[in-house]
C-alpha cells in the first residue's frame, strides 16, 4: 500500500482483510529513531492488523527524529519540553484521525504501540482521549502526567487496555518512573497488565512475546 501525503510521514504494512475497516496498529518510535525501529516487529504481528509506523514531527540532527526535545545542560540536568509533547500529544491525535479516513480503518479498534518517547506520547493520548484508543502497548516508557488533559480524570477509560512492561535495569529511563503506572492506571479504571524483564533500555525476545501473546485477543 503506498502511504498518503497526510500530516505526519508514516510506512505502512497493509491488512490481510479484504473486506469491511481493518483493526489498526500505529507505532511511535523513541528519541532519537524513526519509523522503520518498531516496524521490524510488523510481520511477527496478526495479519489483520494495519500497521502504521509513524516519524516523529521535530528533525533530531545528524540523523533521527523525536517527538519533543529532551535538553541537557549543567545546572537543570536533563528535562522534557513539555509544552512541545503536549503539542506532539495533539499532532498524533489528529494524524490518527486522518489516517483511519484515508486508509478505510476501524476507528474502534486502534492499538497504539510505543517505544519510550513513543510511550510517553501513547500514553499521553489514549489517557486523555481514551474514547479514541482500544489498546496501548507501552514499552520502556512512563506516565508523565503533565502531558494529559486536564480534565483526563472525568472521561470513561473502562474500555481501555494497556500492557506496560519495562527493563530492570533500563539506564536511560529509571524502573521506578514505570512502576507508577499501574496505580495510576487503576485510579482510572483502566485493565492493565505491566512487566519487568532483566534488560536495559530496549525490548528482550520474551518482552516482544509476552505482549503479542496479550494482544492476540484484543485487537
Amino acid at each position: 500500500m503506498t502511504t498518503a501525503p497526510l500530516s505526519l510521514h508514516h510506512i505502512i504494512r497493509p491488512s490481510s482483510l479484504k473486506t469491511g475497516k481493518p483493526p489498526v496498529m500505529f507505532m511511535f518510535h523513541g528519541y532519537g529513531s524513526n519509523e522503520e525501529d518498531l516496524f521490524s516487529f510488523a510481520n511477527e504481528l496478526p495479519e489483520e492488523l494495519c500497521i502504521i509506523s509513524v516519524r516523529a514531527p521535530y528533525p533530531l540532527p545528524p540523523y533521527g527524529n523525536a517527538w519533543y526535545a529532551i535538553n541537557f545542560d549543567d545546572i537543570n540536568g536533563k528535562w522534557s519540553d513539555e509544552e512541545q509533547a503536549v503539542i506532539a500529544r495533539e499532532k498524533i491525535v489528529k494524524f490518527i484521525d486522518e489516517a483511519c479516513a484515508t486508509y478505510h480503518l476501524d476507528e474502534k479498534r486502534i492499538t497504539l504501540l510505543g517505544f519510550s518517547q513513543g510511550t510517553i506520547l501513547s500514553y499521553a493520548v489514549a489517557l486523555s482521549y481514551p474514547e479514541k484508543v482500544k489498546n496501548v502497548v507501552a514499552l520502556s516508557g512512563y506516565i508523565n502526567e503533565n502531558l494529559l488533559t486536564k480534565d483526563h480524570k472525568t472521561k470513561d477509560h473502562q474500555n481501555l487496555k494497556i500492557y506496560a512492561s519495562h527493563g530492570m535495569v533500563d539506564q536511560v529511563i529509571p524502573p521506578e518512573w514505570a512502576q507508577k503506572a499501574p496505580q495510576i492506571l487503576e485510579s482510572l479504571g483502566v485493565e492493565h497488565k505491566y512487566e519487568e524483564f532483566p534488560v536495559g533500555h530496549g525490548v528482550a525476545p520474551q518482552n516482544f512475546y509476552s505482549f503479542k501473546k496479550w494482544l492476540g485477543n484484543k485487537i
